[in-house]
Parts: structure tokens; sequence; C-alpha cells
């Protein structure tokens, strides 16, 4: 069987494909269909938190898929019940009420469809180079043209203003606002976490114009030392959005909103006929048993600082600036990332890019500082490979 024939020939073609077809996996390792090994610090774009093949995970799936997969959320469940009160004690008070979906996009639907139900109003601010995903309200968050535009038009009232500028937030902001969304941590766009003092000032904004907090945490979700970004920044949204990791790449999203915004919405206007499945919601308890066992945030926070510490220490002519949180790193370069990325796929290494000139690794929250080592080891092979001449 040609695996890449078949998938050129069928698939609608919205992506650029690697030229490897990877086969199987096992913790933060991936193997090719010709025996290849890789470093795996992409975690398909951040969803394997806990690495790959987890034996905890596999048998949580064995036998729920033996007892009950399906359970619409008009009926009552065990597995669902169990997963919401362990999910219950992660989150901050505030935090109280939970919508089950399947995505990250569909949190993200969700919580607009929430905000604008629950306040009456219309308006949604967004920023610039967020990224919330591509259904038509996620979309219409997002600011990135090549997204957009084929698409056009899209959801109305939606407005744009630049990230980390809080003066220009608050001149957007009216009593006709519903909600502003953001993320902690920009991902797509490069990597980007937001000033302490400015999603401080975010939050003490909208309140004082009665507008709701989205914070967009699909990404950076149990991956950036805490079990959520905000954590690092002491405040608490209205809603939250969660996916990739929550179930460690099975399809899972969670809006999670306070009490209070629950208490606003009509009911039976929104509804997902797979969300809270018993299987997705087995599986996501042990993803948050696993965390808590190895005490894998820990891990995250260390090797995450770890990681920054070797990737500035190459000091390379290439390289303008590295950021990150947790396991959530980017290293912008001087020139476009694909030529690295195809020489670290070349060497062993999957990574991503993110932005127009970064390479984002979002490594499972297993790493450890040999795989580190190894990386950093290559990268500097990479870098220096390719004969940068500073422009």
């Amino acid at each position: 069987m040609d695996i890449q024939q078949i998938e050129n020939e069928t698939l609608v073609p919205m992506y650029a494909k690697r030229d490897i077809a990877l086969v199987r996996g096992e913790g933060y390792y991936l193997w090719d269909s010709e025996g290849n090994r890789y470093y795996d610090f992409a975690s398909n774009y951040g969803v394997n938190i806990l690495g790959h093949s987890h034996p905890a995970i596999t048998n949580a799936i064995s036998q729920q898929a033996s007892t009950l997969i399906s359970c619409h959320q008009s009926f009552y469940n065990d597995v669902r019940a169990k997963y919401l009160q362990k999910l219950s004690e992660k989150l901050p008070e505030g935090l109280d009420k939970v919508f089950f979906c399947n995505s990250g996009t569909e949190s993200v639907e969700a919580a607009i469809k929430f905000a604008r139900a629950a306040t009456g109003r219309s308006r949604i601010i967004a920023t610039k180079r967020g990224y919330h995903g591509r259904t038509y309200g996620a979309l219409s968050a997002t600011a990135d043209k090549k997204y957009r535009e084929p698409y056009m038009p899209l959801v109305p009232d939606f407005e744009h203003v630049p990230y980390a500028d809080l003066e220009a937030l608050e001149r957007s902001l009216s009593e006709d606002v519903a909600a502003v969304i953001l993320e902690p941590v920009q991902g797509e766009s490069g990597i980007y976490p937001a000033p302490k003092e400015y999603l401080a000032g975010v939050r003490a904004a909208t309140r004082k114009f009665g507008a709701l907090l989205i914070l967009d945490e699909v990404q950076t979700g149990f991956r950036t030392g805490k079990y959520f970004a905000f954590e690092h920044y002491d405040i608490v949204p209205d809603i939250l959005c969660l996916s990739k990791a929550v179930a460690n790449g099975f399809p899972m999203g969670l809006t999670i909103t306070s009490r209070d915004v629950a208490s606003r919405l009509p009911a039976g206007t929104h509804g997902n006929t797979f969300g809270g499945n018993p299987l997705a919601c087995a599986v996501a308890l042990v993803v948050l048993e696993e965390i808590d066992r190895g005490d894998l945030l820990s891990n995250a926070a260390n090797m995450g600082a770890y990681l920054i510490d070797r990737l500035r220490s190459m000091n390379s002519p290439v390289v303008r600036e590295v950021r990150g949180l947790g396991l959530m790193i980017g290293v912008e370069l001087k020139d476009r990332p694909t030529k690295y990325l195809r020489l670290l796929q070349e060497r062993g290494f999957i990574a991503l890019p993110a932005g127009a000139t970064t390479i984002r690794f979002l490594p499972p929250i297993v790493i450890d500082q040999q795989a580190i080592d190894a990386l950093i080891e290559v990268f500097e092979e990479v870098l220096t490979a390719q004969n940068f001449v500073r422009s």
C-alpha cells in the first residue's frame, strides 16, 4: 500500500504534507512506515500531552469501549460524572459549569454564543495575531487574513486590537461589548506570552464595562507548568476554552463558564451530539490522574525552563529570540523556518512552524533532559549547516 499516494489522490488538499507516513508511537518517540524513529517535539500540535501509546490511556479506551462508547447528555452517565468531579478539583472558584464538545474550535464557538446570549450584547473584541479556530464564529475572532478571506463574509461585530496593548483594548471597550477573547500565550502566530500586567488590566477593564473575559487555552491548557496558563497571571476568566491536551489526542473540547454566566443561558439553545461521551471522559479522567501521579506539571515547568535555557545558550546568529512558558516554546529565526524543520526531521526530530519565522516546540510533558539534550545537539548542527548570512 502506497500511503502517500492514496492520501494525495483522495484528500482535499488543505495541508502542506510532510514527506513521511507516521505509523506508530511510544512515549515521546514516533516511527514512520520505513522504520525510522523520531523524537516528537510537536505532540500532534500539542494534543499528546502524555506521549504516545500510554498504557493507562490504552487500558481506559479498551475498557470503556467494551462497556459504553456513547451516551447523549440528556441521560446521566457514571464516567462523565467521575470526570466532572475530578475536573472540578482543578478549576478555580468561579469556574463551575462545563459544556462538552469535541474540538478547540467548537469550544470557542460555544464561548462566543454563550457570551452573546448571557450579556444580550453582540460586539466581540479579539486580538491581532490571535488564532481561535476555523468555524465561522471562531474564524471571525481569528485575525489572520489567510484563514479569513476565502470565506468572507464572516460573522459581524468582531473587532481586532493589538495584542498586549491595554490602551488599545480600553479604547475599544464600551457597554455594547459582550466579551473580549484572547490567548494567554498566542500560539499559532509565534508563541507570545502575555505580559502579566496586561492580562490583569484586561480583567479589570472587562469588569468595568460589564463584558465577559474569554480565555482560549486550547493550546496552553495543561502545558505551561500549571493546569491553566491563567494561573500564572492570578486572574480567573468568565469563560475558559480547552481542548487539545485534555484527552491526550482523543477528540474532546470543553467550554467552562462561571455559574453566573451559565444561569443566563437559554436552556436548549446549544448542544452537541458526541460531546461528553463516556469514551472521551474515560480518557480525560486518566489524563488528570496521570498528570497528578507523575507530578507532570512540575516536569513541564522544569523541562520547559531547561529547554528555554539551552536554546538561548546556543547563541546562534540565525536566532532572533526564544519565547515560551512551560513546554510551549518558540524560537524566532531571522529566516523562514521550513528548511530548518526539514533538516530537523531528516535528523530524527519533529517540530512545528508558528507564524512566518518561528519554530515551535510542543513536546509531551513527559519529555526528559536526555531528549532535550539530543534536540539541542542536532538543532545547533542544523542552524550551522545552513550557512546563514545575517541580513
